[in-house]
């Protein structure tokens, strides 16, 4: 399962951010050229283990690069399968696919979107035990283990995946701290911080996701994949699942958008995708490119650094691949969309489509400004999502079973 999860990270963090994932296309290609060899059964055999921040590990290090599609599922899976068949790396390649199926899964019920925040909201509010928040957040629990996660987390804007499962579960069932409230704080911190992939697994460690099925941090199984570095006491012995309302029927996909490629327009590039040059065909033209990386929609300064010094690349690349004049921007409001586009000289935006999270949000506000300017905002969702979201109507373990076909019909498989 892939547990990827706005109070200011210090300055001194900074620097360890930077390392952890250096903003560039060209760095995820690298990083994925150097995974690949071992995408199959080094992975599967040592997915789990985490050593330490500072020491080899068997995971691709590509989660914040996926995350901002600086490189593209597609592109990842199918680099991996020229090496290796889909057997050899089955868990791999269903890990990235927790990533698809999550945005599809919340795509599908963007209720649960706005239910997250207003209980983060509520809490932070009502929780009576604030120092209880300050005092995990900082990593001075006295947990063994969890103490060192939260200070990794803050220092480097990363965590591996099974030490955000027991951080989550430690969190909620030993803590008894509000499940939202350390979704926040992952949000917060995680340069990757993505807004379904954090706020599922989260809520599928506490029990409301898989109803009544919970994730249980346990000293053994802590020790037996930190290789001895953490034995937690005091661990809580039982996890209670939430509880919570019924969240309602789901609703079906926005029909996709058709886009007349004759029609002069603008590109509007944000921090949901950053390679834009897979996500339309060679043929199209745009009469200007607008990256604009507006840090008001990112949670924390290590995602807003990253984002911003990526935003620097997608610019470079798209100019050169679509041989437009591109702008660069930091303010993401309709009134520099409106002179943007008129400076263009157009009367349509393209955007790639952007899940549910605050991109989304703030796009639903702007269209209805632009069009009452004679501007249409046109989002294009890729095909990838479209073969794939529509299959995260249940659980994982029956969105898996599709997997082999559409990769298939994909020519992956």
């Amino acid at each position: 399962m892939t547990l990827p999860f706005h109070r200011c990270m210090t300055g001194d963090a900074l620097p360890m951010i930077e390392s952890t994932f250096p903003p560039s296309r060209e760095m995820a290609l690298a990083r994925l050229a150097q995974f690949v060899p071992g995408a199959g059964r080094r992975y599967e055999q040592g997915r789990n283990t985490d050593a330490g921040p500072d020491q080899p590990s068997a995971v691709s290090r590509l989660s914040a690069y996926l995350r901002y599609r600086l490189i593209t599922e597609h592109e990842v899976i199918a680099q991996v399968l020229a090496h290796h068949t889909l057997r050899d790396a089955e868990k791999f390649v269903q890990e990235v696919l927790w990533r698809t199926y999550w945005k599809g899964w919340l795509e599908l019920r963007p209720s649960v979107w706005r239910r997250f925040l207003d209980e983060r909201d509520r809490q932070q509010e009502d929780f009576p035990a604030g120092h209880a928040i300050i005092t995990a957040e900082k990593g001075q629990t006295g947990i063994e283990g969890f103490d060192d996660w939260a200070r990794e987390l803050v220092e480097t804007g990363y965590l591996h995946n099974h030490a955000r499962m027991w951080f989550a579960s430690i969190w909620i069932f030993t803590l008894r701290l509000p499940w939202a409230l350390g979704a926040d704080f992952f949000l917060r911190h995680l340069i990757d911080a993505d807004t379904a992939s954090n706020t599922l697994s989260w809520r599928w460690v506490a029990g409301l996701q898989t109803v009544g099925k919970t994730y249980l941090a346990t000293t053994d199984n802590i020790a037996r994949h930190t290789n001895g570095r953490f034995a937690p006491k005091g661990l809580a012995r039982e996890a209670v699942a939430l509880t919570e309302a019924p969240i309602g029927a789901i609703r079906g996909l926005a029909e996709q958008a058709c886009l007349d490629p004759a029609r002069p327009s603008a590109l509007l590039l944000t921090h949901e995708d950053m390679h834009a040059e897979s996500a339309f065909a060679d043929a199209q033209k745009f009469s200007a490119a607008i990256v604009a990386i507006d840090p008001g929609l990112l949670w924390g300064d290590g995602a807003r650094r990253f984002a911003g010094d990526a935003g620097a690349d997608i610019a470079t690349r798209a100019a050169s691949h679509f041989g437009c004049g591109t702008k660069r921007v930091g303010q993401f409001d309709a009134q520099t969309l409106i002179t943007a586009s008129q400076t263009a000289g157009v009367r349509q935006i393209v955007t790639p489509y952007a899940p549910v999270g605050p991109v989304a949000d703030a796009l639903a506000q702007l269209a209805p400004v632009l069009a009452r300017e004679g501007i249409a905002l046109t989002q294009m969702r890729r095909p990838w999502d479209s073969a794939f979201w529509p299959h995260a109507t249940r659980g994982f373990f029956s969105f898996k079973e599709r997997i082999p076909a559409i990769l298939q019909e994909r020519g992956l498989a």
